[in-house]
């Protein structure tokens, strides 16, 4: 995706990255290839310029390509929109650029895709050129080949002769779990990841184990769960990581109940649901139906609650492409 998950990070920087520098000062546009980090021979720069050059004037679509040694603190996410916005690709009523950046220090790089080519060049697109064909060779310090041949598959896509082969076979693989494939974990750090994970497995973790604890309605809240253990991991430890914990959940939280509900407590909680209409589980006060007039009070829960230059001057991106890492 852009992915559901990685796209809600981006809009913050959507907002301010058509600013161009609103925390970072975007290179200046000097062409198609700009190689600031300087990891490009002269002969592939140039045959990637042509490349680009001869595309444009066949599609109209602008591609351009920026190496850097710096994003100066920015993410890769926000750095590629910061400067596809400031550096205005593609046709203002079309919306066909693409920016490729690569950071060679931070082994980062990303494929940037302004809306309108978002149909011909998917999320899903982007990152297997990144994996399959530039990662590898950035990995043996081949830039001049890896670039060159992330381009031209670029290129390919947008034309619809991507080739045939391995790549198309991973494809349709990929294609079967589509809804799972799109949302990629986003190039987050360490620090970011273990807020973002404290965040959801608190939540979703605290509805859990009331969930196991609660008699009777404990069920509902197993079943309403299932969707938010399947995709709000992603965005934390990926899809294969989501996945798995799908399935412990999936299994555990069963378990966990049937071990549980063996217990003299929970048999109580179950009896003062039905006579009184609330129970004390664990300090909450959980409330069901009951006649009584009176309120119970503490907590409580019922399923009622919801809770320079070649710009075409004004192609927009919102996020959409692929980043990676080396």
């Amino acid at each position: 995706m852009r992915a559901l998950a990685a796209r809600l990070l981006l809009l913050t920087a959507f907002a301010w990255g058509a600013a161009g520098a609103a925390g970072f000062d975007v290179p200046y546009l000097t062409g198609r290839v700009v190689d600031n980090a300087e990891i490009l021979s002269p002969a592939a720069a140039e045959r990637i310029a042509t490349l680009l050059k001869s595309h444009e004037s066949e599609t109209t679509d602008q591609i351009a390509v920026l190496t850097v040694r710096s994003m100066q603190g920015a993410s890769i996410e926000e750095y590629a929109v910061g400067v596809f916005e400031a550096w205005k690709l593609g046709r203002r009523d079309r919306d066909n650029g693409v920016l490729v950046v690569i950071v060679p220090p931070e082994r980062k790089m990303r494929i940037e895709v302004g809306y309108g080519l978002e149909g011909r060049l998917t999320d899903l697109h982007a990152n297997r050129i990144i994996r399959n064909v530039m990662a590898p060779r950035f990995k043996a310090g081949d830039f001049d080949t890896g670039t060159e041949e992330g381009v031209r598959a670029i290129v390919a896509q947008l034309k619809g002769e991507a080739a045939e082969g391995a790549a198309n076979e991973e494809s349709r693989g990929e294609a079967a779990v589509s809804a799972l494939s799109g949302l990629e974990t986003p190039d987050l750090s360490i620090a970011e990841r273990i807020l973002f994970g404290a965040f959801i497995f608190g939540i979703i973790g605290l509805f859990t184990i009331i969930g196991v604890l609660t008699p009777g309605m404990g069920w509902f809240l197993y079943l309403f769960l299932i969707p938010f253990w399947a995709t709000f991991p992603i965005v934390v430890v990926g899809v294969e990581g989501a996945l798995i914990l799908l399935g412990c959940y999936l299994v555990g939280f069963p378990l966990a109940k049937f071990v549980i509900s063996r217990s003299a407590w929970y048999e109580k909680a179950k009896r003062d649901l039905k006579t009184k209409g609330r129970a004390n589980v664990g300090g909450f006060v959980l409330g069901g139906s009951s006649s009584s007039s009176s309120s119970s009070s503490g907590s409580s829960w019922s399923s009622s609650s919801s809770g320079g230059s070649f710009s075409g001057g004004g192609g927009s991106s919102g996020g959409g492409g692929s980043s990676g890492s080396w």
